[in-house]
């Protein structure tokens, strides 16, 4: 099997009007289609939704469903806030600073720039309570193979130890990157 890529990537909203809204407003998405079914399709039972696609670039797809009939959404208590959310690449660290700006004088709390290495990055959420990150990349040439070449030798060392490994502790300011070693 070879996959061709993500189709879409769905997830739970409040109101998909405001949903859309927000995502045309602050990111400049593009309403791609809706889909409204009283049943699920693949299970048949009855359950109202209002499935809404946006345009999110090259291709991607992000999705949402409105669910009427279900319990109000929540977050998942389990997970720190932090870790679940959804990344968009913007094309600079200019753009990623206008995109600040312009999410602030909206109103829109924002956290960052936050330096990555490999790439800054802003955070906020969505009106679905969503946490939302865009990046941009700020890699110097080898990093991004570095990091390739010795994510075997980490991830071996994370699952022995649980502990961060220092194979490229580089990555968060210990030391300085030593260039590509492959």
């Amino acid at each position: 099997m070879k996959l061709q890529g993500v189709h879409h990537v769905a997830y739970r909203c409040r109101d998909a009007k405001e949903t859309v809204e927000f995502y045309q407003k602050h990111l400049d998405m593009d309403f791609q289609l809706a889909i409204a079914e009283n049943e699920v399709p693949s299970t048949g039972e009855p359950d109202p939704y209002m499935h809404i696609f946006l345009d999110a670039g090259n291709g991607n797809v992000l999705a949402f469903f409105e669910l009427p009939s279900q319990p109000q959404m929540g977050r998942d208590t389990n997970t720190p806030e932090w870790v679940q959310h959804i990344a968009f690449k913007l094309g600079s660290m200019e753009e990623l600073l206008a995109a600040k700006e312009r999410l602030v004088d909206a109103g829109i709390e924002v956290l960052g720039p936050t330096n990555h290495t490999i790439f800054k990055s802003i955070y906020f959420f969505d009106p679905n309570g969503h946490r939302i990150e865009l990046a941009a990349n700020t890699d110097e040439p080898g990093m991004l193979q570095e990091l390739k070449r010795v994510g075997p030798e980490m991830l071996e060392e994370w699952s022995r130890t649980k502990k961060a490994p220092k194979t490229a502790a580089w990555i968060h300011g210990e030391g300085e990157f030593p260039g590509y070693q492959g």
